[in-house]
């Protein structure tokens, strides 16, 4: 029978260090499932590495009682949020479209018919156009959007993941949308209806 959580991070505190492996091996499937919805594929293994070694360093703020596999899933939200604050720091480069999804831009643009934004999503392309306009969001505004509006996570949920009050995810969320509707705009989806 395998110890709990909680008798696992008591040991862990009490100095038998190696004991911390029991958690990376009982967590780790979890906490990558957790950071491929929000990091690029090629980058999983080193955020989910991030949040263990993040999780290690604050074991002594874990108290107990919530399960520990909710104190490691913001951990992990968090450095997903992390991971984006830091592309966006170093970023100085234009992205583009490759030339299929400008083809696609085209193609939408002059498309007289009724065909809505979701009948197009399902398409290749407009994957690549929404990860293009994510790309442009702050990583503040990529998260909130991705937890609520693609994740549909409440904002009390997105509040917690993200150590944000409930009324910052709500403004947040907010702008980002209308941030996005713009960029999408901007990029030539003046039909697009986002929200």
């Amino acid at each position: 029978m395998s110890l709990p959580d909680d008798s696992i991070v008591r040991s862990v505190l009490d100095g038998d260090i190696n004991a911390f492996s029991a958690l990376v091996e009982r967590h780790q499937n979890y906490v990558a499932r957790i950071v491929t919805g929000h990091v690029p594929y090629d980058r999983v293994g080193e955020v989910s590495h991030d949040a263990f070694v993040n999780a290690y360093k604050g074991l002594s703020t874990y108290k107990g009682g919530d399960k520990f596999a909710n104190w490691l899933s913001r951990i992990a939200v968090r450095c997903c949020y992390d991971y984006w604050r830091e592309q966006y720091r170093g970023r100085d480069f234009t992205v583009e479209l490759s030339d299929d999804s400008a083809a696609f831009m085209d193609r939408v643009m002059a498309d007289t018919a009724m065909t809505s934004f979701s009948d197009a999503a399902r398409r290749t392309e407009a994957k690549e156009v929404l990860e293009w306009a994510m790309a442009q969001l702050s990583p503040e505004d990529r998260m909130v959007t991705t937890l609520t509006a693609l994740e549909e996570k409440s904002v009390a949920e997105a509040a917690e993941l993200l150590g944000w009050s409930k009324v910052n995810v709500k403004v947040r969320a907010l702008r980002a949308r209308r941030k996005l509707r713009g960029i999408l705009e901007k990029g030539g989806f003046s039909e697009v209806q986002y929200e």
